[in-house]
């Protein structure tokens, strides 16, 4: 049996036992979506948002990239953004990145990577940003894990810079951004307290009026 076989047999048997554990899942299902959340997470295959967070298709509405990254220029981001805020009504944007991150690893060595130096350049921008926060006695991995958080961070602010999401706050729709960590050790989320939900947690220079 082919790998591509044996993907096409786990998802029969998944089918198979969703179907028998719930007979009108499927046919709910194909009605309509209407989460209540967007996630941003990293492309790693160890951070699955479905999973990890104990829910079922249809109830969370998801987008992933390297390094979890928002990027005004990247209009599959920016697209996704708006239909989850102008026509899914999501009540929560959650950008959650995560230890031991590739993407964040790359972009603090001094090499390149080909195609892919022009995104992370993102992440570097954030290092060079903060780097007067970094401690002289942080470890190796204490900074990648500091430098993760602030790239959440950041996304989490690049959210609430969009258009869209503006728009959504200033005609009174409930939507809060957040930023959270995940840990590939134990499978836990961590909250950073980074929740915005109106235009006075924002820098007023991003202000669109």
């Amino acid at each position: 049996m082919s790998l591509l076989d044996e993907l096409l047999k786990r998802n029969e048997e998944w089918a198979a036992k969703i179907n028998k554990e719930d007979p009108t899942f499927f046919s709910q299902l194909a009605e309509q979506q209407s989460p209540d959340y967007l996630w941003i997470g990293c492309s790693d295959s160890r951070v699955p948002a479905i999973q990890l967070l104990g829910m079922m298709p249809g109830d969370i509405f998801v987008h992933r990239n390297i390094a979890n990254l928002v990027i005004h220029t990247d209009l599959s981001c920016m697209s996704v953004i708006q239909y989850a805020v102008d026509v899914l009504k999501v009540k929560h944007i959650i950008v959650t990145g995560h230890y031991d991150c590739g993407g964040i690893k790359a972009a603090m060595k001094k090499q390149s990577y080909d195609l892919i130096d022009g995104w992370l350049r993102n992440i570097k921008d954030t290092y060079v940003k903060y780097s007067d926060s970094f401690d002289e006695q942080m470890t190796d991995e204490q900074r990648l894990n500091y430098l993760t958080e602030l790239n959440v961070i950041e996304q989490a602010k690049n959210v609430c810079h969009t258009t869209c999401v503006q728009q959504a706050w200033a005609r009174g729709q409930a939507l809060t951004v957040h930023g959270f960590i995940y840990s590939v050790k134990d499978g836990r989320l961590k909250d950073l307290n980074m929740n915005f939900d109106n235009l006075d947690k924002i820098n007023d220079l991003y202000h669109i009026g």
